[in-house]
């Protein structure tokens, strides 16, 4: 998983019940461990740092952690129902200004993100091979001639890597003409014959990519809806970025437990996914106010436009996955 998300999603959870933290051990007076001003409270005045003392036990620290994200200000257990259930309150509320009761819209999406990109290597990590994510194996699959074939490259003997390798030899990138484009046919042969060499390796680059790809939803998302609503000038970038935010989340929530109760009923967990669009409706008319056609409408030009951001961000995402093959 890379850096960039954990980082992320760690200061979200840090802040996530914006309680103060325990001064353990140091009394008012005592020097501060960064400047050595003597202490007022919780924090130092001077320097800003926590005057917590971390020297306890595993079990003391995990018991306060799983203490602060449970309590979380009792915004947790008011957000996430909102979230699921009464979506278009939820996000109408913090467009008027009633945020303090629920968690930061960018806080949850990335919690969730990162919920999502966690369950998914843990449910998939009891398998024998690690395969690219479904949209990619089946283009991966469609671009090598390998739809006949169930296994994946990593499960292959060398000799059926070079029968494969062979296959490729045939393929040509055109771009803007009749006649095939000598570099880019080559950039592509060469990086494909390496990630079917080190299939590990190219699966690990789509892996740690996909994370930043998936962020991308977010503004595309965003700038969708502000082209939708373009007439509506009661309505902001802004608003359109906190709706996406809810909205994305909950699909995440959703995502999230699918993949969880797919590891008990096999594929059938995905059908927490079907009423989606019914969410999606209801958040839409909730927070926009839009009557039922003009909704729909608007549903199915966001549908189409979804799909094919989701296609050109995952065509991205092999390219990318390909490029890093060739270091």
């Amino acid at each position: 998983m890379s850096n960039e998300l954990e980082l992320a999603a760690g200061v979200a959870l840090t802040g996530l019940s914006g309680r103060a933290p325990k001064a353990d051990g140091h009394a008012p007076g005592t020097p501060c461990a960064n400047c050595a001003t003597p202490l007022q409270g919780p924090w130092c005045h001077v320097c800003g740092q926590s005057a917590e003392d971390f020297h306890r036990s595993i079990v003391k620290l995990t018991g306060e952690v799983i203490e602060g994200v449970l309590h979380a200000d009792g915004r947790l257990w008011r957000t996430l129902p909102d979230l699921m259930f009464r979506p278009g309150r939820l996000t109408r509320a913090y467009l008027e200004g009633h945020r303090a009761p629920q968690i930061p819209p960018l806080r949850l999406f990335l919690v969730v993100l990162l919920a999502i990109f966690l369950v998914g290597g843990l449910t998939s990590s009891g398998k024998p091979s690690r395969p690219p994510p479904p949209a990619a194996a089946q283009t991966a699959a469609k671009a090598m001639s390998l739809a006949d074939d169930p296994r994946t490259i990593s499960e292959m003997t060398p000799a059926e890597r070079a029968i494969v390798k062979g296959k490729l030899k045939g393929a040509h990138v055109v771009l803007g003409g009749d006649r095939p484009n000598a570099a880019a046919t080559n950039w592509l042969n060469e990086r494909l014959n390496k990630a079917i060499d080190d299939p590990e390796r190219f699966f690990l680059i789509l892996e740690q990519w996909s994370e930043r790809f998936a962020f991308l939803m977010l503004p595309i998302s965003a700038i969708m809806l502000s082209l939708l609503f373009v007439f509506q000038r009661r309505f902001y970038l802004f608003d359109h970025t906190i709706f996406s935010l809810h909205s994305l989340s909950a699909m995440g929530v959703v995502l999230t437990l699918a993949m969880l109760l797919n590891t008990v009923i096999g594929g059938w967990g995905f059908a927490l996914m079907i009423p989606a669009p019914l969410h999606l409706f209801g958040h839409m008319r909730g927070v926009y106010r839009t009557s039922v056609l003009g909704t729909l409408i608007r549903m199915t030009l966001l549908f189409v436009g979804s799909v094919t951001a989701g296609a050109v961000l995952i065509v991205g995402l092999i390219a990318v996955g390909l490029n890093g093959m060739g270091g």
